[in-house]
């Protein structure tokens, strides 16, 4: 005899359909509406300098592949974190100009 457990449902629902956060794509927008900033630091990563690029409003699949473009243009690693792109080393220079040749609105901030 094949044991079989009915379909979950839902017994009480107030408002609607709820929607999975996790769910919800991000849409990628162009890189003339974003506002990117590019920073230096070092805080937190044992006197380690790193390059932050953050303001990024791409999708995870999107900011994968800028990431990998980034590095192999720099020819140094890095990683994301927290919807920032971090690269090894102080590349803020090398970063910027090839932001702005991809067609970004990206400043330098910080010291």
């Amino acid at each position: 005899m094949a044991s079989s457990k009915p379909p979950a449902r839902i017994v009480y629902q107030e408002f609607g359909p709820v929607a999975d956060p996790l769910s919800e794509e991000q849409i990628d927008l162009p890189p003339q509406q974003q506002n990117v900033r590019i920073q230096a630091t070092r805080s937190g990563r044992k006197g380690k300098t790193v390059t932050v690029v953050s303001g990024l409003q791409l999708s995870a699949m999107g900011q994968q592949a800028l990431l990998k473009a980034l590095k192999s243009f720099c020819g140094s690693g890095g990683t994301l974190k927290e919807d920032c792109v971090e690269i090894q080393g102080d590349q803020r220079e090398k970063i910027l100009a090839y932001l702005l040749k991809q067609g970004y609105k990206a400043k330098i901030s910080g010291g």
